[in-house]
């Protein structure tokens, strides 16, 4: 399986290296996870790896907490997970996650950075079956990674398929499997990267360089709105 939800990873952490950006996506992923699975990470593991990220941040130990308070809905706004599917500049399928407190506005937003680009919002559910749903869990290549060793542990518990790439494990599964491959990894005593559920397309598609640079522009308004928290293309 290709790492497609890969590209462009470089270029997307660059504009979220700033706290201004970073920070409100990682406090809504925060949220989002205690409001789904608890506020306590050691019994929740989506909680406990976006906290994790929220230390790879920087973030402030104050922002982390209030994140987790505003799942309760006593303490903040209320965020809701909205999706758009829609159709970009030469075709390019695009699959965006929101998490926000206000869809009139998000649905909005992002229509525009669609229509602008000469694309648009297609019916929920029409590009579902060009991607495929995953749990993908990232570390770093421990020194005595035995892969198949590995691969004979993780199958009980989800794993479908990783990839060793230099140093980096991309460990992949189906999306039901998140907490139950995550917990297992860690128990290697693993110290995971990053781990989320990712949309892989099933058909990847190469556009030109020109092309690209259109596309690039429509995607990068698309990751600088704040309600957004993923971007998925068919891009190869």
């Amino acid at each position: 399986m290709g790492r497609a939800f890969e590209y462009r990873r470089a270029a997307k952490e660059k504009r979220w290296a700033t706290m201004s950006r970073i920070f409100p996506k990682v406090s809504r992923a925060i949220t989002m996870a205690a409001k789904e699975g608890g506020p306590d990470p050691e019994t929740n593991s989506k909680l406990r790896l976006a906290i994790q990220a929220a230390k790879a941040a920087n973030m402030p130990k104050d922002n982390v907490d209030n994140a987790i308070k505003r799942a309760s809905g006593k303490d903040g706004d209320d965020y809701t997970e909205v999706n758009y599917e829609g159709k970009g500049p030469h075709g390019v399928l695009v699959f965006v996650e929101c998490a926000t407190d206000n869809t009139v506005r998000t649905v909005a937003n992002v229509k525009s950075y669609f229509n602008k680009a000469g694309g648009g919002i297609v019916p929920t559910g029409s590009l579902e079956f060009m991607f495929n749903r995953k749990t993908v869990v990232e570390f770093e290549k421990p020194a005595s990674f035995d892969p198949d060793e590995f691969e004979l542990e993780m199958i009980d518990f989800g794993l479908e398929s990783f990839e060793v790439d230099e140093n980096t494990v991309y460990a992949y599964g189906n999306y039901t499997d998140f907490g139950t491959l995550t917990k297992a990894i860690e128990e290697k005593g693993i110290s995971i990267t990053k781990a989320n559920l990712q949309r892989i397309p099933t058909t990847p598609v190469d556009f030109s360089d020109e092309q690209m640079v259109d596309i690039e522009k429509m995607l990068d308004k698309l990751e600088d709105d704040d309600d957004v928290q993923a971007v998925y293309t068919n891009i190869a």
